[in-house]
Order: structure tokens, then sequence, then C-alpha cells
């Protein structure tokens, strides 16, 4: 009985962090020129490791402070916990390579922000507005 117990939580879990991950866009300005980013290099992008995308494009990332998006997007597309992500900034600020990325918190002034700044890149759930930005596909 315990061990159909546990199958059962576990594939809850996984159901759980799956839906949550499908519910999160990559959003950039409009101006920019690709249409999808890999995961490498959304994660490159996101830990501070590069500013550039293949190809060249500049981009500035910004985050969300906190909350179920932010935690979705870190876990989920990035496969780091919150703890490691700060970790990654401060590595890449302490060293003098980096500055901490602009944050957010709330969805709509990531959004403006994102639609007014070339090269900015973010992430929002599905349910926020994003008319005035570009979603991107992560392949």
């Amino acid at each position: 009985m315990k061990v159909w117990r546990i199958v059962l939580l576990t594939a809850a879990a996984i159901l759980w962090n799956a839906s949550a991950r499908a519910q999160v866009l990559v959003v950039a300005n409009p101006g920019m020129s690709s249409d999808s980013i890999s995961k490498s290099e959304l994660r490159d992008v996101f830990t501070g490791e590069s500013s550039r995308l293949k190809g060249g494009l500049q981009v500035k990332p910004v985050l969300l402070k906190d909350g179920p998006t932010h935690s979705a997007f870190v876990s989920g597309d990035l496969s780091l916990s919150e703890a490691g992500l700060l970790i990654c900034w401060r590595k890449q600020v302490f060293s003098g390579h980096s500055v901490m990325p602009r944050t957010f918190s709330s969805e709509a002034d990531e959004v403006a922000y994102i639609a007014q700044t070339p090269g900015a890149i973010g992430y929002i759930s599905a349910s926020t507005s994003h008319d005035n930005v570009k979603v991107l596909q992560v392949r």
C-alpha cells in the first residue's frame, strides 16, 4: 500500500511540474530577430554566463522577484534552485563580469519594460497579457 502511495505522489509531482513549466512563456523585445532560443542559450543568459545569443545578438535578461512563475521558470527551464540562480549571479557580479539583472515585482511591469527595451528578455505566465512582446519558443 505504501509503495502505491509513493508512486502516485511521485506521478502527481511530475505532472504538476510539467504543467507549471508549460504555463511559463519566454518573452523578448519585439525587435529581436529570432523566434526561438535553445535551452542552453536560455540558461547561459539567465545565469549571467553570456550576454549574447548564438548569432551575436546582445540580450538583457530580466527577472521576476519571486512567485510561482519565477519558481517554475527557474526550476523547469533553468534546472536550478532559486538559491542556485542567486549564487550564479553573485559570482558574476563579484568577479566583475556582469551586473545583476533588473527585477520586477509584477509580470505586467516586466512586460512593459521588455516591450520598450531593445534586447530585453524575460519570462511570464501564459495568462499574463503579452501583446507588445515576442514569445520565444524554447527548443
